[in-house]
């Protein structure tokens, strides 16, 4: 659990590295938090909506069944969404710092589509909406790839190796 709110203790905290631990635990936390924060709402009927549907294909074109569960947040997953969206900015920040990369990079998937929205006025508007997304989407899979790269040994431009007084045992989880 102390991994989990460690980015919350390092609030605003831009400077530094984090490693892969304090960054998936992280992810983890809002994820937990988030499922039971739309539950809530949806309980209280605070905005929020659970449903889980069963379709039940028939005739002679049936195929088979389909399932599905959505979960979608109110009041109470958007102010938490709004209260660690700093510390979830930093640690992604933080990261990125300790496989030596700035974190200006978390802007990459949003780039295409600030282009996108500026190159709309032409003809082509279908075509730069498409490549936008296509983009951002290739972006955001590189970012993934980024988070779970280990992190630099030692010191780098950015700090010391937030491992380096651990032991070894923790060396798998940098």
């Amino acid at each position: 659990m102390e991994w989990m709110i460690l980015p919350l203790k390092r609030y605003a905290q831009f400077t530094g590295r984090s490693t892969r631990r304090e960054f998936w635990m992280w992810v983890v936390f809002l994820i937990i938090v988030s499922i039971v924060l739309s539950v809530l709402d949806g309980v209280l009927g605070l905005g929020g909506s659970n449903s889980v549907t069963h379709t039940s294909l028939a005739g002679p074109d049936a195929t088979g069944f389909s399932y599905g569960a959505t979960t979608h947040g109110g009041w109470l997953t958007g102010l938490f969404s709004l209260a660690v969206l700093v510390p979830n900015i930093a640690v992604s920040v933080r990261r990125l710092h300790d496989i030596d990369r700035s974190g200006w990079w978390i802007l990459m998937p949003l780039a295409p589509y600030a282009l996108g929205a500026i190159l709309m006025a032409g003809a082509h508007a279908f075509i730069v909406a498409g490549l936008a997304v296509f983009l951002g989407f290739v972006g955001a899979i590189v970012l993934l790839v980024w988070y779970c790269l280990r992190g630099t040994p030692g010191p780098n431009r950015f700090g010391p190796d937030p491992l380096a007084d651990m032991s070894d045992l923790n060396e798998t989880f940098r």
